[in-house]
């Protein structure tokens, strides 16, 4: 016969309360098997369901064996205590509940349940629920509950199928949730869960199959929190995957994982390891996320995109101040990534604003088909490689402004279908390479960047790196934008490396000085906008095949200072070392634009310095070559003044006629030739005068300096006559192409 129930309700923490009703389990099973018996009658039915067997209040004692049997109703305990874990295993149940009960445990293996089986209302089970290779029509709902067995399994349930949800919202487990193979037809919904396995697995949810969304995510009061490890690796969630506002921590009380046998990458401090997941919506891990460990998604695939705003990601173990103001000199890179997306496809973008990253973010061979944004993040990782995103792709932007790495940003071979955009951007603590030398702040190597690469001030705040920006080999649909930049930090390194680069417009019009080096060789852009600070560089500028189409300031053809002063800046950013091809692209582009006068000047100024350089490579001919080279320019310019040519033939003709004038008439040379009468100014004409033969100058001879003076005036009028017909034969040719 039953016992009485007592007037106070059951606390399931307390292990021996007094006054609790205590009833034999075999009572509850006699009912389930007794359908014929008066038992039947004292079922309660509720509206809608069918009929529900009810047990509170009650200390069960001994077994509750349920095992095989088929009971088509719900079974109902309310503020029960089990002395040993009810047993269901193979059991076909119309559905069954534990409010506010305390288990021992709770055996369910190959169990059939018709609808929802439910731990809920603050029940708590101090060992394993045991639902490997269970069935269940309904769901199974955990709100509220407590499942305890700290270094083992809380839940067992492998290959467990669910035609509903997994309902664990604000409960609280303490070990290992065991899940894989998990099918749910639903959510999996932990909203403000607890889940703490310190020594392990906090989910360990291999190949499960979630139908809906998969919610590990706080509600208005509790956030969800993780105390080790979320395994889900190959799982596959049909909706969203939400980690938003969550706190993950790794295993404490248990030493980190050793790497497999050539596995250069395992991440041993990982809160999260998703590799070859497949998210058909999106992943967010945003809104005030938090994770001490490593973010391991490699492999994977994310039909929408992955939320990581306003994400904190720790992996310096709290040491890292996440301010931009803080020196991080003479600080070690750290130990582990804080984000590892290798091999990931994506089918929207990466949104990552104001995110805090200690810790790589690592992102090799990722495929992003929209917009990918760190906008105002600090992602820290010094003297070592901050971004690794080596063949990195996007449809859409990749949007960095206002960030602050410390570290190296490196995205050789990436591929951007539209903007790169870092205005405003800090780079700072740039990583080493082994033998000691530093890495590029920014590695755009072999880079193809749809539209336009922005390495320039924004909203007043200048782009600055401390270390080189590379762009070796990239090609940039439209523009390259340094615009107030602040360059380098030592005037030893090379600070810009457009070694290659092909753009439409280049523009380098940088704020300050570039302190190192420039290399500009074999670039290619059709717009060149730069200013005086540019060719100021502490390092010298390399031009060699360095080519433009135009200036985006025009010379006016009447501005001959423009032209010296950029002629200053060339010869200053080579450091006065000359290299005709430069001088030889400033005149074909000045050409081009209908600026001949002044591409002469610009010719006649390589001419000066090549002499000047053939005079230090001559050094014991030294002189005579400076000798030459001033001649050649006070007489013709090099041959790009050959107007000045006429205008040494006309005064040599006048010296020449005063010459002659001021001495003694020459005696004839032919007896018949006594009538002539002597003219100086025709004797010169004639001298000087080549091809052409007046018939003159043979008739008179001349003895003593006279004499040499005619043979002076001949020579000189072949060079001058000559160089000024040449110089008339080239503007013909200009004036009529």
């Amino acid at each position: 016969m039953e016992p009485e129930l007592t007037e106070r309700a059951l606390d399931p923490l307390e292990e021996y309360p007094p006054t609790w009703a205590y009833l034999d389990a075999a009572e509850v099973l006699k009912q389930v098997l007794d359908r014929e018996s008066g038992a039947m009658q004292r079922l309660w039915r509720r509206p809608s369901v069918g009929p529900v067997l009810t047990v509170s209040d009650r200390y069960l004692i001994g077994p509750l064996d349920l095992r095989a049997v088929e009971y088509p109703y719900l079974l109902e305990f309310v503020r029960c205590r089990f002395e040993q874990p009810p047993d269901l295993r193979q059991a076909k149940l119309g559905g069954c509940e534990f409010s506010a009960c305390w288990l021992p445990g709770l055996q369910g293996r190959n169990l059939n349940c018709a609808n929802d089986l439910s731990l809920v209302a603050g029940t708590v089970v101090d060992g394993t629920v045991d639902l490997t290779d269970g069935d269940i029509d309904g769901s199974l709902v955990l709100l509220d509950a407590t499942l305890n067995n700290p270094g083992g399994r809380t839940l067992h349930a492998d290959r467990l199928h669910l035609a509903g949800a997994l309902l664990g919202g604000r409960m609280v487990s303490n070990g290992e949730l065991r899940v894989p193979g998990l099918t749910t037809g639903g959510n999996v919904n932990l909203t403000g869960a607890v889940l703490n396995n310190p020594r392990g697995f906090s989910i360990n949810g291999p190949a499960l199959h979630i139908g809906g969304n998969m919610h590990l995510t706080g509600d208005s009061a509790t956030r969800f929190r993780s105390v080790g490890r979320l395994f889900l690796r190959g799982a596959r969630v049909d909706g969203d995957f939400s980690l938003r506002g969550a706190e993950l921590t790794p295993p404490r009380d248990e030493p980190p994982l050793p790497a497999p046998v050539n596995e250069r990458f395992f991440d041993p401090e990982a809160t999260l390891i998703a590799d070859q997941i497949r998210v058909s919506g999106n992943l967010d891990a945003d809104r005030n996320f938090t994770s001490t460990g490593t973010l391991r998604i490699v492999n994977a695939y994310v039909g929408g995109s992955v939320r990581l705003t306003a994400a904190r990601i720790d992996l310096s173990g709290g040491t890292d101040p996440f301010d931009e103001l803080v020196s991080r000199h003479s600080t070690p890179p750290y130990p582990h990534r804080s984000l590892h997306l290798d091999g990931t496809e994506i089918g929207g973008g990466i949104d990552a604003r104001e995110a805090r990253f200690a810790g790589q973010v690592r992102m090799v061979d990722v495929t992003a088909k929209g917009s990918v944004i760190f906008d105002d993040a600090i992602i820290s990782h010094p003297n070592g490689d901050a971004v690794e995103g080596r063949r990195f792709s996007t449809g859409g932007n990749l949007d960095a402004r206002k960030v602050v790495v410390f570290g190296s940003i490196l995205l050789a071979s990436a591929k951007i279908g539209a903007n790169v955009d870092l205005g405003g951007s800090r780079l700072v603590s740039p990583g080493h390479y082994r033998d000691g030398n530093r890495k590029p702040s920014v590695n755009l190597r072999d880079a193809a960047i749809g539209r336009d690469l922005i390495c320039a001030t924004r909203q007043g705040r200048s782009f600055s790196a401390h270390g080189e920006i590379r762009i070796m080999r990239a090609e940039i649909g439209r523009e390259t934008n340094f615009t107030g930049a602040e360059l380098g930090s030592g005037p030893s390194k090379t600070v810009l490396n457009l070694f290659r680069l092909t753009t439409q417009d280049l523009r380098l019009e940088v704020g300050v000085p570039p302190r190192g080096r420039i290399n500009l060789r074999h670039a290619r852009c059709y717009s060149l906008a730069d200013n005086e600070k540019f060719w100021d560089s502490e390092g010298r500028i390399d031009l060699d095949d360095f080519r433009y189409d135009a200036l985006a300031v025009p010379i006016d053809l009447e501005d001959d200072a423009q032209v010296k002063v950029r002629l200053r800046w060339l010869r200053h950013g080579m450091r006065d070392e000359y290299r005709p091809g430069p001088y030889d692209l400033f005149a074909t582009m000045l050409r081009a634009s209908g600026n001949d006068e002044h591409a002469s000047t610009v010719l006649l100024e390589k001419q000066r310095w090549r002499y000047v350089a053939l005079a230090e490579g001559y050094r014991v001919l030294g002189p005579v070559v400076r000798l030459w080279s001033w001649s050649q320019l006070l007489i013709v310019g090099y041959g790009y003044r050959p107007m000045r040519a006429l205008s040494w033939l006309i005064t040599c003709f006048t010296l020449g006629t005063v010459w002659f004038l001021a001495h003694p008439a020459p005696i004839p040379v032919s007896v018949d030739d006594q009538h002539l009468v002597w003219n100086a100014p025709l004797y010169t004409l004639d001298l000087m005068v080549p091809i052409v033969d007046f018939g003159y100058s043979h008739r008179w001879s001349f003895t003593g300096a006279s004499q040499w003076i005619s043979a002076a005036l001949v020579a000189a009028g072949w060079i001058l006559a000559t160089t000024v017909a040449a110089g008339v034969t080239r503007m013909l040719r200009r004036t009529s192409s």
